[in-house]
């Protein structure tokens, strides 16, 4: 193994490491703030269809703060679907949609991320001498 193939393997592992964070930071605002995500989605519904995952345990919740954070982060696609209520997402609290819309983008990029480097080391770019 090159130097290439350990840094793009330790920059993985920094990747991986940064989605547990993401979790955990996921996970906390779900036990401490779902209740008034949903109480500000009462009129959307999507956002009610998926409320019973509250009581699923952590996964539940992870998924209940995806689906918020998404909803959030990306009206715009929801509202024409008729997914949520325009009138929920202008109310949602300005400090907690910032909160929800960093968390979404920064699990993009840690996905998209992740999947560079796994695709850089799997492509035999790293490979020396080539061949």
């Amino acid at each position: 193994m090159n130097t290439a193939e350990l840094v793009v393997g330790s920059l993985c592992g920094l990747v991986i490491v940064g989605l547990f964070i993401w979790i955990g930071v996921a996970l906390y605002m779900a036990y401490t703030k779902m209740d008034v995500m949903l109480e500000h989605l009462r009129k959307s519904p999507s956002a009610m269809s998926i409320t019973s995952l509250s009581q699923g345990g952590p996964w539940g919740k992870l998924l209940l703060i995806g689906g918020v954070s998404g909803f959030v982060t990306f009206p715009g696609f929801y509202l024409k679907h008729g997914s949520i209520n325009a009138e929920d997402i202008n109310n949602f609290p300005v400090p907690l949609r910032r909160q929800l819309v960093a968390l979404q983008w920064t699990v993009i990029g840690l996905f998209v991320a992740l999947a560079l480097l796994v695709a850089l080391g799997k492509s035999g770019v790293l490979k020396y001498p080539p061949g």
